[in-house]
């Protein structure tokens, strides 16, 4: 029962060429850094990869993608990488760009043993009628397009069929993992993880903490242990902030009326 491995590289020692890989964390939040870190060392390459987005240049996923170690990426946003859309445009990365929220329902459906759903998510664009490019050619046109949706009316409303998605393994962060894998999550770092999590066949977490079994109350746990497979310690120095938004301080002629305070800072 007791899952906890002595490093990260331990963790990702068996996953070879070809992998396919559901990795947690939106943006640069809750991202998996240290598993992520441990894999670029280990040399994998060819990897097929479901996550939100693919990282920064050069943080995350996107170390993998400097290296083109990443063959295909199912994401939702790919915004903040610039080597992400040179290769891409360049017909060195495949590309399936999902809705963000079909892409969580299908890591969930994937976890829970459900293969396929239909959503709203999608009807009357490319997502349904197909053609969206997910691999360029060197040359610049389209070598490979994503294929169009079925479509079933119910209640009036039309519903493209989505599948589920499974991986070999899953990457996620934890704040806080015990023994036997029950995990607990901080605030907005959940986002993505544990359904990356339930999707993998294998799943690797990296915890900032891990107590010893029984000391998380049930009621606390945000995934169960079943899910979990083997936990290694979170390099708990290694996070980022992506964008620091902060708001200029206040004057206090600015303030009229302290009980404005809230509407001040909402206008600002």
């Amino acid at each position: 029962m007791d899952k906890v491995v002595e490093s990260a590289a331990t963790a990702v020692a068996d996953i070879g060429d070809g992998a396919v890989l559901a990795v947690g964390g939106f943006g640069v939040c809750g991202i998996p850094s240290t598993l992520i870190n441990a894999l670029v060392a280990s040399g994998s390459s060819g990897l097929s990869v479901i996550s939100n987005n693919c990282g920064l240049d050069d943080w995350g996923l996107g170390l993998l993608l400097r290296e083109g170690r990443i063959a295909r990426m199912t994401s939702s946003y790919v915004g903040e990488n610039k080597e992400f859309a040179r290769r891409y445009l360049a017909g060195e990365l495949e590309v399936e760009l999902t809705p963000q929220g079909t892409l969580a329902e299908r890591l969930r459906a994937g976890g829970c043993g459900i293969p396929a759903f239909y959503t709203p998510a999608g009807v009357g664009t490319q997502v349904e009628e197909g053609g969206l490019p997910w691999r360029y050619a060197p040359g610049g046109e389209v070598a490979l397009a994503s294929p169009p949706k079925e479509v079933r009316e119910f209640g009036g409303r039309r519903y493209l069929l989505e599948r589920a998605i499974t991986a070999d393994f899953a990457l996620v962060r934890a704040e806080l993992a015990d023994r036997h894998g029950n995990l607990v999550f901080h605030s907005a770092a959940r986002n993505f993880n544990p359904l990356a999590a339930m999707a993998g066949r294998v799943t690797l977490v990296e915890a900032e903490r891990i107590v010893e079994a029984g000391e998380i109350p049930p009621d606390a746990v945000h995934l169960p242990g079943i899910y979990v497979d083997r936990i290694a310690a979170a390099d708990a120095t290694d996070k980022r902030i992506e964008r620091r938004t902060v708001l200029d301080v206040l004057e206090a002629s600015d303030v009229p009326d302290a009980s404005d305070v809230r509407d001040v800072l909402e206008v600002r």
